[in-house]
């Protein structure tokens, strides 16, 4: 059940009204536990059910952790790896299992050996990288003592499963959200009016822009080689455009129903493409990943601590295992080298412009914050390249007609389509920058606000294309 179906919106219209007139707070715990599974079961029960036991298993090993003496510390740890291992080896069987085995086939054969592996027949789980690294954060900050081993089995199935964030995030920590279950919830008509908001503006992003701006882009990264310096350009700058009004227009959309239910979800982004330089990229983009990679593997590895190389290397094994877990692909996996290579150069420079004051000052500038902004945007849109392209080949082609100027195949849509969709967006995030669309808002008239709310919503379906897409990230 896509959010922007109507499927979906049947669903939660219906676990909406029973949620609110049901009197019992744990019946209500009850109503989206059960609604969440079922949510998850429509696509694959059998997967589901898979779920709810590794879930179980986490539940008790955390238990366990708590329950185990202070001083037992081989007891602890092994817990601790119990519910890691587990929670790995089901990302790494249903995800990579068949990569795996093609790169081994793939280099036996490039070592003149005969080599034919199995190809097994796997379903790969929608959304499986996210609620493992939700089990593993939460087993991991009981082990560290920074949350509490949840006492009630209802209270953590629902925090794994709740089904605003269970396919495609944020990634959730359990110190946020397992607090949140037992506080009161009463209906609030502004809470609900700021779900509503997220839920239209995640509406506009998937369907008015992300869907269609696959238009642009499908058809160019399918046959690089055929289209023009201008058409390439045109379908990776629409990438951009779709990837990120695809994932955030999700998450817009996960929080608006979260708080239509009483419930909140983290920040996911923060306006991106307004970054200075790849690490604030970061800092924006995804941010319920970056936290969790910085938390669970960068500072584990050491992070900034240490000599220059030591961070560097931190920061590259971070990033490299950050690509592998978007895609089992060797292209995910050079698109998170190529992050990682970003931030450390990005470091570099951070340490040459502190040494030249007029530099640094002339960078602070207005202009010069419009020409850093410009530059980390290019290097981002040459980077999603690797992250949209389906193999080497593709990427290469596509560079290659990038910054070769060749012949061939126009745009598959007119031109003007990307560029009035990128002035949109860029005007949408000036707007939010600034806090004058918060300002305007509060400002007008609740009949006009609802006028606004539902020409968006009509907007977004009038402008949807024929077939709607399948969000990006379901495949993570």
């Amino acid at each position: 059940m896509l959010f922007c179906s109507q499927s979906f919106l049947l669903f939660f219209c219906g676990v909406f009204l029973i949620y609110w007139l049901l009197p019992w707070a744990r019946a209500r715990v009850y109503l989206l536990l059960a609604a969440s599974f079922y949510f998850y079961a429509s696509w694959n029960e059998w997967l589901a059910g898979i779920i709810c036991v590794s879930s179980t298993l986490d539940y008790f090993v955390a238990r366990g952790i708590e329950a185990s003496p202070s001083n037992s510390v081989k007891r602890r740890r092994l817990l601790l790896c119990i519910s890691i291992v587990a929670n790995l080896s089901l990302l790494c069987y249903f995800k990579y299992a068949n990569f795996f085995l093609h790169s081994l086939e793939e280099t036996l054969r490039a070592a003149g050996l005969a080599a034919s592996l199995p190809v097994l027949n796997v379903m790969l789980p929608i959304g499986i990288s996210f609620y493992t690294f939700e089990a593993i954060n939460y087993a991991v900050d009981v082990y560290r003592g920074h949350v509490r081993a949840e006492r009630n089995l209802a209270n953590f199935m629902l925090f794994i499963l709740f089904f605003p964030h269970l396919v495609a995030g944020p990634i959730v920590r359990s110190r946020d959200f397992l607090p949140q279950i037992n506080k009161p919830k009463r209906w609030n008509w502004e809470r609900m009016q700021v779900g509503t908001e997220y839920f239209i503006m995640g509406l506009v992003k998937k369907l008015a822009i992300a869907d269609r701006m696959a238009q642009f882009a499908d058809p160019v990264f399918a046959d690089p080689a055929a289209y023009t310096t201008h058409a390439v350009w045109l379908a990776v700058i629409a990438y951009a455009l779709q990837i990120y009004c695809d994932f955030s227009g999700y998450t817009d959309m996960a929080i608006g129903c979260a708080h239509m239910l009483g419930y909140k979800l983290a920040e996911n982004f923060n306006m991106p493409y307004l970054a200075a330089n790849i690490s604030e990229f970061w800092r924006r983009w995804h941010m319920s990943l970056s936290g969790w990679l910085r938390d669970y593997l960068f500072i584990p590895l050491g992070g900034s601590r240490g000599t220059a190389w030591q961070n560097n290397r931190n920061l590259l094994i971070t990033m490299t295992l950050g690509g592998l877990w978007h895609g089992a692909a060797w292209t995910f996996v050079v698109w998170g080298i190529l992050q990682g290579v970003l931030l450390i150069l990005h470091r570099s420079f951070q340490s040459f412009k502190t040494a030249r004051p007029p530099l640094e000052a002339a960078l602070a500038s207005p202009g010069g914050r419009v020409l850093s902004v410009g530059l980390t945007f290019l290097c981002v849109c040459v980077s999603w390249v690797f992250f949209r392209a389906t193999s080497f080949t593709a990427a290469a082609a596509c560079l290659t007609r990038m910054f070769i100027p060749s012949d061939g195949l126009g745009s598959p849509q007119h031109p003007s389509g990307v560029v009035y969709t990128l002035l949109l967006v860029a005007l949408c995030h000036a707007l939010g920058q600034n806090g004058l669309w918060k300002r305007l808002l509060l400002r007008l008239p609740a009949p006009v606000t609802g006028l606004a709310y539902s020409m968006a919503f009509t907007f977004a379906l009038l402008l949807a294309p024929d077939n709607s897409k399948t969000f990006i990230y379901f495949q993570f």
